[in-house]
């Protein structure tokens, strides 16, 4: 009778095995069937010995979707002969670990058994949930086994990253996403070895291609491919590019508008246009609106870039980015795709001048730094006979007065007298208002910048 019992146990075991994703199924049951990450699992790195020598730390395992994170997780609970607890933060809570930590607890007291804790997407537990697991790493009750694709500096608090390490995965390369594939084609328990599946070329380079370094993404547009097909008079499913290619539908994402991508994303972006370079800016920014980013936040980059970065170097810079924006504002998406393309190129091939930039943080640093001076008293309006008395507006020089509308006097409070925030590029339209300035200050601004950056180059 047990052994009955025991046979239909292991029958529907089978039956759900083959019954599970073909990402799930394929997962490595060794280290020597795990594909990449080798600067992490490689035979000499420092986990694959802590593993070994059953003295595992509490680490978190940061990379891109489909890169082994989960799997590498399951790897450590095969090999170890601690208790391993899996949760995912997305549907676990405070009573969930709560419990968790009661049970490791006596685990430990009762059989001096430990408990290995693998939280799946640990970016989703807020800072209170975090609080929760902090004491119990620290005291040993639970080693953690965190997986994130975020940052774990921005989405982990520092307590608990402090007593943990961080081990960061890499993207798949095509080569080990075709390894991959190479073997749910050849695994007759685990793969679809025995649908004959006849992947053509053209087909598997599309398929490597489209799934982006994502493991998971490639198998399963596989194994759906793989359906889809008929078996031919030979027996074979021959899988075409038409099939795979309805199967992916589109590239895996690298994009989360909340996360990492978003940052990475919009920082080459702007980096590309501050260097000059349209196809690069294009690029990113195709990337950005393929992955669905919200076109009006690209539209205030290119007024922030448009000022900070091109500036006085060519002035009609950010009236065209205000432009762009009004007109993703009115079209919407996809026609604000052209504006915003339009801004990007301009932008990019504009002069470039961070002066204006550069010299509002300079005058904020004074302001900030240096006493708050009343403003000199020939600076006030005098607009009470009593202010006058008080000598508002004394020696006052009215520009509109004098021969070219200019009279030199001085602006600032005594204690910052002569100090020059504003120092002009020599690119484009700046390199006349350079002029302009040397015409109007003569030599006193010539000889105040010489100072300044002469200090500068000691310091």
């Amino acid at each position: 009778m047990a052994s009955s019992q025991s046979l239909f146990e292991h029958e529907g075991e089978r039956r759900a095995r083959q019954q599970a994703p073909l990402a799930d199924r394929l997962r490595p049951q060794s280290f020597d069937e795990f594909v990449g990450q080798e600067h992490i699992v490689g035979p000499e790195r420092v986990l694959r010995r802590a593993i070994a020598a059953q003295r595992i730390p509490s680490f978190i395992l940061w990379g891109p979707p489909g890169s082994g994170k989960t799997t590498l997780a399951r790897l450590v609970s095969g090999l170890t002969d601690s208790y391993f607890e899996a949760i995912s933060a997305v549907t676990s809570g405070v009573a969930d670990l709560r419990r968790i930590v009661a049970e490791a607890k006596e685990r430990q007291g009762m059989y001096g058994k430990k408990t290995i804790l693998f939280v799946d997407e640990i970016h989703r537990f807020n800072k209170s949930q975090q609080d929760v697991i902090l004491p119990h790493v620290e005291d040993g009750t639970f080693t953690l086994i965190g997986a994130t694709t975020e940052n774990p500096s921005f989405e982990v608090i520092g307590p608990l990253l402090s007593r943990s390490r961080v081990f960061t995965l890499e993207l798949l390369s095509p080569e080990q996403v075709e390894t991959i594939i190479g073997r749910a084609l050849a695994d007759p328990q685990r793969g679809i070895a025995e649908m004959n599946v006849n992947l053509e070329d053209d087909a598997l380079k599309y398929l490597v291609d489209m799934a982006n370094g994502d493991a998971r993404t490639a198998l399963n547009a596989l194994e759906t491919a793989a359906y889809a097909t008929n078996p031919g008079d030979d027996g074979r499913r021959k899988v075409d590019l038409d099939t795979v290619a309805d199967a992916m539908q589109r590239r895996s994402p690298r994009y989360d508008k909340g996360g990492d991508g978003h940052y990475d994303t919009i920082s080459a972006f702007i980096k590309s246009v501050r260097g000059s370079s349209p196809d690069g800016a294009l690029y990113w920014l195709a990337r950005m609106i393929d992955a669905g980013e919200d076109a009006l936040f690209i539209a205030r980059r290119l007024v922030v870039l448009a000022a900070e970065d091109i500036g006085l170097a060519q002035p009609g810079a950010l009236a065209v980015a205000m432009a762009a924006q009004q007109a993703v504002h009115f079209l919407g998406m996809p026609e604000g795709r052209i504006p915003l393309a339009e801004a990007t190129v301009y932008l990019a091939t504009s002069p470039k001048s961070n002066s204006a930039y550069a010299a509002i943080n300079r005058a904020l640093e004074d302001a900030r730094q240096h006493t708050n001076e009343p403003v000199p008293l020939h600076l006030r309006n005098a607009v009470t006979g009593l202010m006058k008395e008080a000598g508002y507006g004394e020696g006052y020089k009215y520009a509109h007065d004098y021969e070219g509308h200019f009279v030199e006097q001085e602006f600032l409070p005594p204690s910052l007298k002569g100090r020059r925030y504003y120092q002009p590029s020599q690119e484009g339209a700046e390199k006349q208002i350079g002029e302009r300035l040397k015409k109007w200050w003569g030599a006193s601004r010539e000889s105040e910048q010489e100072s300044e950056q002469h200090g500068e180059s000691n310091g």
